[in-house]
C-alpha cells in the first residue's frame, strides 16, 4: 500500500510498544522451561507471531489473552520433521537452528523476503562440525537433522550477536558442561547480554569467565518464573523520538525502563550529543527539538538505529558520518541502498564509501519513497515526512507490521496532539 503523509510536526506522547528483541527471547526460555509461563505482552506484529508459530510447530502450547501470552512448554520431542514458517525474522531463524538441533528434532525451516540470502555462517558451518546435518546454505526450505551435544564452542562475534544468542539458548538446554567463546569484534553486544539476562531470569547456570566467554551448565529444563514481562521497545521508540529532535515540538514516549539492557537506548545519548533536549524519567523520555549538528557515530553496535538517525543527520547543520555499517547491507533491504534512496528521493545528500555512510544537512523537500519492503526504512520516511517541505508518499508503508503494526495509528496521533 502506499501512505502520503502532509508536513506536520509531531508531538504529545505515546506509549512504547513492547519489545520484540525481549518477547522472542522469553516466549524461547518459556519454551524450553519446565513449567507454564505468562509472558505480559500487550501487542504482537509479524516477527513475534513467527516465534509464537515456530515453537508451536515444536510443541508448546500457547494462547493470546488480552494483554498475555499463556505459554505451556514443549514436550517430549517427536518423531516426525517440524515445520518452521519463520516468515522474514532473522532472531526466529538464527535463534531456532541450534535449539531445534539442541532439542534433536528434525525440521524444515521456510523463510520469506530475503531472510535466505542473509548470512547464516560461520554458525552455519560450526554447527555442521558438530554433527549436524543442514542442507545448503540459501535453500528454502532449509532442512536440519542431528543432536547438538555440550562440548566447547569457539564463533566469530564480526557477523550477528543473534548467532551467540541461538547457541546460549541452546548450550542451556542440552545436557552437560559447554564453553562459548566468541573471537573477533562483537557486534550489537547489548543484545547477548539481554539474551544472558532472559536465561537467567529462568534459571539458566551461565557465567562469563571473560568477556563473552561463557561456561554454560546445561539442563534439561530451564525453570519458569511463572509470570514476566515484555519491556518497552527502545528500537522502535527511537522513530518518535528523533521526531522530537527534528520537530517544532516535544514528544514524550513511556513505558520505556532507563536500565533496560536493550542496545538501542543509546538513542538517547546520540541525539543528545546532535543536540537535541532529551529529559528521561524513571518511565519515559521525552525529546525536544533544538538546534541539531552533525557528529560522527560509530554504528557497529547499533545498526537498527542507522535508517531514522541517518533522517536527523539530514536535518542538522554540516556533516554526520556513520562508520562501521557494512551489516546494513545484510537486513531485511539492502539499508544503505535504501537509506540513500530515502534520503535522495527527498532532496537530501548522502553517499557511502569503505563501510561509512555521509550524510550532509540539506532541507528535506518531499517526494515518494520506497520502503524496500523494510520496516525500518518505511518508518524512517515517516519520521522525514514529519520535517519535509512537501508531501511524503511512501511505497510498501505495509512493511511496519514486521514490527510495529500500529506505527501509523500512533504517528497520526502525534500529528494531532496538542501540548
Amino acid at each position: 500500500m502506499e501512505i502520503t503523509l502532509t508536513p506536520k510536526p509531531l508531538g504529545g506522547t505515546v506509549a512504547a510498544i513492547p519489545s520484540k528483541s525481549e518477547a522472542h527471547r522469553l516466549l524461547l526460555c518459556a519454551a524450553l522451561s519446565d513449567a507454564p509461563t505468562e509472558i505480559l505482552c500487550d501487542k504482537e506484529n509479524d516477527d513475534i507471531r513467527a516465534t509464537v508459530d515456530c515453537l508451536t510447530a515444536l510443541g508448546a502450547k500457547i494462547q493470546k489473552e488480552n494483554d498475555r501470552f499463556l505459554l505451556s512448554p514443549i514436550g517430549e520431542t517427536k518423531k516426525e520433521p517440524a515445520t518452521l514458517l519463520c516468515k522474514e525474522s532473522g532472531s526466529t531463524l538464527r535463534f531456532l537452528l541450534p535449539v531445534t538441533a539442541a532439542l534433536g528434532r528434525d525440521a524444515y525451516f521456510y523463510g520469506e523476503g530475503r531472510l535466505f540470502s542473509r548470512p547464516l555462517s560461520p554458525l552455519y558451518e560450526l554447527l555442521i562440525s558438530k554433527g549436524i546435518h543442514l542442507s545448503p546454505q540459501g535453500t528454502n526450505p532449509l532442512f536440519l537433522s542431528g543432536t547438538l551435544s555440550s562440548g566447547d564452542f569457539s564463533i566469530d562475534g564480526s557477523v550477528s550477536s543473534q548467532f551467540i544468542s541461538g547457541l546460549l539458548f541452546a548450550l542451556s538446554v542440552a545436557k552437560g558442561e559447554s564453553l562459548l567463546s566468541v573471537t573477533g569484534k562483537v557486534e550489537s553486544a547489548e543484545y547477548i547480554h539481554m539474551t544472558v539476562n532472559a536465561l537467567r531470569t529462568f534459571g539458566a547456570d551461565i557465567k562469563e569467565e571473560a568477556p563473552f566467554c561463557y561456561r554454560i551448565l546445561g539442563k534439561k529444563r530451564l525453570s519458569s518464573p511463572k509470570i514476566v514481562t515484555v519491556g518497552g521497545d527502545w528500537s522502535n521508540a527511537a522513530f518518535f523520538l528523533a521526531a522530537g529532535a527534528i520537530g517544532k515540538r516535544s514528544v514524550t514516549v513511556t513505558g520505556l525502563r532507563l536500565d533496560s539492557t536493550q542496545g538501542d537506548k543509546e538513542i538517547l545519548s546520540i541525539l543528545s550529543r546532535f543536540g537535541a533536549k532529551v529529559a528521561p524519567s524513571p518511565q519515559s523520555v521525552t525529546v525536544s527539538p533544538a538546534p541539531l549538528s552533525g557528529i560522527d557515530i560509530d554504528g557497529s553496535m547499533i545498526p537498527d538505529l542507522i535508517p531514522v538517525l541517518s533522517v536527523v543527520a539530514a536535518c542538522a547543520k554540516g556533516v554526520t558520518r556513520f562508520f562501521h555499517v557494512e551489516r546494513l547491507k545484510l537486513k531485511e533491504s539492502d539499508r544503505i541502498e535504501a537509506i540513500l534512496s530515502l534520503l535522495l528521493s527527498l532532496g537530501g545528500k548522502g553517499s557511502y564509501r569503505d563501510g561509512t555512510l555521509t550524510v550532509e544537512g540539506c532541507p528535506l523537500q518531499g517526494g515518494t519513497v520506497s520502503s524496500f519492503s523494510d520496516h525500518r526504512i518505511a518508518m524512517s520516511a515517516a519520521v522525514a515526512a514529519s520535517a519535509a517541505k512537501g508531501p511524503v508518499t511512501i511505497v510498501n508503508a505495509e512493511a511496519v507490521n514486521k514490527s510495529y503494526p500500529q506505527f501509523f495509528e500512533d504517528y497520526h496521533k502525534l500529528t494531532e496532539e496538542r501540548l
